[in-house]
């Protein structure tokens, strides 16, 4: 039992419940019309409770923001009735209706829902409900409100016709409600299907917290995912406009829009939230491309907003719709029926210019003359959707069909010529998470499937179309370098025959030819002179064919190489200079064991003094030296292909770097022995002076080649042009020191200076200054003293000393004691 005071408290509080309560049935719905059947309408004409979330008590609802949208809608419901009563159709049954406003809320509309189904404010029974006058309900317009209505009506299978509520698929939850509309999986696979046809990857949704919200957007994820398209971004906006947050939230989302690259935005929301979100983006100045959903895809109140055309390109998708026939006469000749009550005709009082709020409401309206209508099993219209585009003009915007979605076929058609887009270049936007990988790239998918990043192609890899996944491998015979887009043959790299480097090598091969042509000419006229047999006489032409045959090696380093050329150029090269520093050698010998003091050792050294034994004998080691290195390790053609180039570079290598070192170190020990005689013997006669000629051709050709060797080994690709260079500034070297003077006394000395007297008289003097002994006066005349006479005497006395007999007989008497070759 409970204490007096409680019992007290409690009694009071029941007696004040009891005062405070009051019967809103009269003002629950807004208009009524009696009749045999009756047709309960549940519509917000008011799109706002206010003062929702203060509300404790069982009090009226304070109904706000009248909607002459809707309210023309539910006259058009009206009229509709009022024609089929007058028509006829029904002969002996007249229709009524009872309307009640929803306000846009799920509790305001289950109260209207229960009112309809009461009988003398007092809910009927099953058995009652079925003689019930009331025998279907349209409505409600928001999903949310929908859904409450639905599971309220299935109690006592009411059926609910709606107009809306595109989420409401499941009939085992609500096996009474039918609709006129088609699925709302329809609408968002329409979406997607919009999106993927302008190729955007990369949307923003914003969505409401309703039910209609919530299902519309797991829905459309789902169809956009199939069709890959990704979110960028998803937010979430109370769907009750007196939320205390509203306006923060809406703020909020601006900046994520402003924020974001993505381009297109869609917008599953109330056309209030739609209009709140709006005025942000034009005081901000964001422009997008918006799409609606079928909420406000079709509303007049934001085509009509001030700044509606700064925001960029607005579509969205809207049922396939029509004329009703005689409505815009009812709306100028509006009366309230006999017996009728409506008091929504007095909140139009409310609207600022009602007249203005409705001009243009079915202007652009479909006709529906020649289009059927079709609904599927589950009682849901399959008739499609028109893709209406937000067109501007002056005083904001108006609707027009630019294309159809088939919910039969799921086919989206587009009249593309009929867009005109808000981009400074007229062209469609994009809107992608990851700009499409271009010709020479590869797709590679990041975490996101729509985002990826572009990576250039490999070597010898392309793509010639975009966005391919995997770079395509280059046909034989063909490459292509890092982030090409398709494949070609490869250049051969090689010292061609009109490169600079080759033509300048040519023309002083040429010009090396043309001397060497000219020297023979001079020798050959000037073969009985003595400065001709000084000179090494046919020696002389053992070297200039040597010095052809490494010209000719020249030749070889340029035009396009192979294995043959590769070994014939060395092989050339080595045995043709080593021919000639082998004649070299024998002068330098000669001229050394000419002007030795030591006659013991004179006389021992001219027994190694055999010049065509020196010349073959050093030619040969030669040639078994580029024997043995052609045998077992030759010079071959390589292909060489560097990175990040489209050529094949063509080259001679080696082969046995062992066997190109000795060739080359060969020439130079002979050359070094020619230097070190020619050094030993270089204080002789000026007219026999050899030896500076000697040394100066050695060091010309030891320098070059040891400024050869570092270049060689480092500049890989210039190697032909570098040996070929040294080649041929070596066979210079030899041509001016050994060929150019003596051309040159043959040419321009005078007679007398090179005559044999003038000979004779450098060996006398020079024996002279190294002997303290007189040799007899010599004249050119006949007699005592003459050259005949001088020869024998001078001759038979020079056998006691070397120097004067070697010089006597080797340099003046004829047969000379140079080759007989």
């Amino acid at each position: 039992m409970l204490p007096w005071g409680n019992r007290c408290i409690l009694i009071v509080t029941l007696l004040w419940d009891l005062v405070s309560c009051c019967d809103y049935t009269e003002s629950t719905c807004g208009a009524r019309r009696p009749g045999d059947i009756m047709i309960g309408v549940l519509s917000s004409c008011h799109t706002k409770v206010d003062a929702l979330h203060e509300r404790i008590q069982p009090e009226k609802f304070n109904c706000t923001e009248f909607d002459i949208r809707t309210f023309v809608k539910i006259l058009a419901i009206i009229h509709t009735i009022d024609t089929i009563n007058d028509s006829g159709f029904l002969p002996g049954i007249h229709l009524g209706y009872v309307i009640c406003d929803t306000c846009a809320d799920a509790s305001k509309a289950i109260q209207s829902a229960l009112h309809m189904l009461s009988i003398n404010n007092t809910m009927a029974s099953q058995c009652d409900l079925a003689e019930h006058p009331l025998k279907a309900i349209i409505g409600a317009r928001y999903s949310e409100v929908s859904i409450a209505m639905a599971r309220l009506l299935a109690l006592s299978m009411v059926p609910q016709v709606s107009t809306r509520g595109s989420t409401l698929d499941d009939k085992l939850r609500f096996p009474s409600f039918l609709r006129t509309i088609p699925s709302d999986i329809h609408q968002t696979r329409a979406l997607a299907h919009l999106m993927a046809h302008f190729d955007w990857n990369w949307v923003g949704v914003v969505s409401g917290d309703d039910d209609y919200g919530t299902v519309a957007l797991q829905n459309f994820l789902k169809e956009a995912q199939d069709r890959q398209v990704c979110t960028a971004f998803q937010e979430v906006l109370p769907h009750y406009l007196g939320h205390d947050d509203i306006d923060r939230r809406i703020r909020e989302v601006a900046e994520q829009i402003q924020s974001s690259k993505a381009e297109v935005v869609l917008l599953i929301l109330k056309g209030q939230l739609v209009e709140k979100l709006f005025k942000v983006m034009i005081r901000k100045r964001i422009s997008r491309t918006w799409i609606a959903s079928d909420s406000w895809s079709m509303s007049r109140t934001l085509a009509r907003m001030s700044g509606i055309n700064k925001i960029g390109d607005i579509f969205g998708f809207h049922f396939i719709s029509g004329q009703n026939p005689g409505f815009e006469n009812f709306l100028k000749n509006l009366t309230i029926g006999t017996g009728a009550v409506n008091r929504f005709i007095e909140d139009t009082h409310t609207v600022p210019d009602p007249q203005k709020a409705n001009d243009d409401f079915l202007t652009h309206a479909v006709d529906l003359n020649v289009r059927q209508f079709f609904f599927d099993d589950s009682g849901s219209s399959a008739s499609g959707y028109d893709l209406i585009k937000w067109v501007k003009r002056e005083d904001g915007r108006y609707f027009e069909v630019v294309g159809e979605y088939n919910v039969m076929t799921s086919l989206l058609e587009i009249s593309a010529a009929s867009i005109e887009w808000a981009t400074p270049n007229k062209t469609i936007p994009v809107s992608k998470c990851s700009e499409s990988c271009p010709p020479g790239t590869s797709k590679k998918i990041s975490t996101i499937s729509c985002c990826h990043n572009c990576s250039e192609c490999e070597e010898g890899t392309y793509t010639n179309v975009s966005n391919l996944h995997n770079c395509l491998k280059c046909p034989n015979g063909t490459w292509s370098l890092r982030g090409w887009r398709e494949c070609q043959p490869r250049t051969e790299n090689y010292l061609r025959w009109n490169e600079p480097f080759a033509v300048s090598f040519l023309a002083a091969t040429g010009i090396g030819f043309l001397h060497l042509f000219s020297i023979l000419i001079i020798l050959l006229k000037g073969s009985q002179s003595v400065v001709f047999k000084v000179a090494g006489g046919k020696l002389c032409f053992v070297m200039i064919a040597g010095l052809v045959v490494s010209f000719s090696a020249v030749v070889l380093f340029v035009g396009r190489p192979n294995d043959h050329i590769c070994r014939s150029r060395q092989t050339m090269y080595g045995l043709g200079f080593t021919l000639t520093v082998s004649c070299i050698l024998v002068k330098a010998f000669r001229t050394f064991l000419a002007f030795l003091g030591d006659r013991n050792q004179q006389h021992m050294l001219n027994k190694f003094y055999n010049p065509p034994v020196i010349i073959i004998c050093g030619t040969a080691i030669q040639g078994l030296i580029c024997l043995f290195w052609l045998v077992f390790d030759s010079p071959k053609l390589e292909r060489r292909i560097r990175r990040q180039t489209m050529t094949i570079e063509l080259q001679c290598i080696e082969g046995s770097n062992w066997g190109f070192c000795i060739m080359l170190s060969y020439i130079a020990l002979l050359a070094i022995i020619c230097f070190i005689l020619a050094f030993k013997g270089r204080k002789v006669p000026q007219r026999f002076n050899e030896t500076g000629y000697i040394i100066f051709s050695m060091i010309i050709y030891l320098f070059v080649w040891i400024c050869f060797i570092p270049i060689y080994v480092t500049k890989i690709q210039q190697r032909s042009a570098v040996q070929a260079s040294a080649i041929v500034v070596s066979n210079f070297g030899i041509i001016f020191c050994h060929f150019f003077p003596k051309c040159y006394m043959i040419l321009c000395k005078k007679k007398k200076d090179i005559s044999s007297q003038a000979y004779l008289n450098s060996i006398r003097i020079y024996s002279i200054n190294s002997m303290s002994k007189e040799l007899p006066d010599i004249s050119l005349d006949s007699g005592e003293g003459s050259l005949d006479t001088v020869r024998q005497s001078d001759c038979q006395r020079s056998n006691q000393h070397s120097f004067c007999h070697f010089l006597c007989c080797s340099f003046l008497d004829p047969p000379l004691f140079v080759l007989h070759l």
